[in-house]
């Protein structure tokens, strides 16, 4: 037992010994307050990850670059949709007045009148003839024939004719006709009056180019047609309208 004790403490001795020269060797480091000297070991485990720090401060603003080079100039884009129509503006100034146009050529006027009368003569017309107004009043167109009594439409359209007569010393039937036709008839009986009495009738005709009218007596003792100085017998004839549109048409 003693043997054991001895050979203990000689260890433990010897241990102390080793570890005194291991100290004595190491120097340590000032600077960085670590013991240097020692045989460097296995690098350690990584530790685990820190955790984020705190936002920094933001920086100031940089400064405005430069103006770049101007690009190429685009394409032409599509006709965009019509806007819608404005208000009306206010009216202009009036114009300058222009010159005087030339003189154009007038248009004929669609004109067909006449007027007659029986001359002052005692003598009566004859049956079945025309009767004839030789005394011509208004004629411009020269439709009215005087010397047969008839009047001959060269304006196609509606006539009106209309006979006056002085009824004396015997009755009086009278006929408006177109073309050997009657179209209208007019009587008036005398009973010998003392003076003349009067018989009147018209008629609307439509006519074409050609066609004729007079005033005829059909009925041989009735044709008490009278002229002298102080009354008359009168045929008269107008056109009211004419059926031609243009007036070039005419002549």
């Amino acid at each position: 037992m003693g043997h054991t004790s001895s050979t203990s403490l000689g260890m433990m001795t010897l241990v102390m010994s080793f570890l005194f020269c291991l100290l004595s060797c190491a120097s340590p480091n000032n600077a960085d307050n670590v013991l240097t000297g020692f045989c460097a070991g296995q690098p350690g485990i990584p530790g685990t990850p820190g955790r984020n720090g705190h936002p920094g401060v933001a920086g100031r603003d940089g400064r405005s670059g430069r103006d770049g080079m101007p690009g190429m100039p685009g394409g032409k884009g599509d006709t965009g949709y019509t806007g819608p129509k404005g208000e009306l503006g206010d009216d202009g100034i009036p114009g300058i007045p222009g010159e005087k146009g030339a003189k154009g050529a007038g248009a004929t006027s669609f004109n067909s009148a006449f007027s007659a009368k029986r001359s002052k003569t005692h003598i009566f017309p004859l049956t079945d003839e025309p009767v004839q107004f030789d005394l011509v009043l208004h004629n411009d167109q020269h439709h009215y024939n005087p010397a047969t009594g008839k009047f001959t439409c060269e304006i196609p359209g509606l006539y009106y004719f209309v006979v006056h007569s002085t009824v004396f010393r015997t009755s009086l039937q009278f006929d408006i006709m177109k073309n050997n036709v009657t179209v209208s008839s007019f009587f008036q009986y005398f009973a010998n009056w003392p003076k003349p009495v009067s018989l009147s009738g018209g008629a609307l005709i439509h006519l074409n180019p050609g066609e004729q009218v007079w005033v005829q007596v059909v009925v041989g003792e009735y044709n008490g047609i009278y002229s002298s100085t102080k009354t008359d017998s009168s045929f008269i004839g107008f056109l009211l309208y004419s059926d031609w549109k243009n007036a070039h048409l005419l002549y």
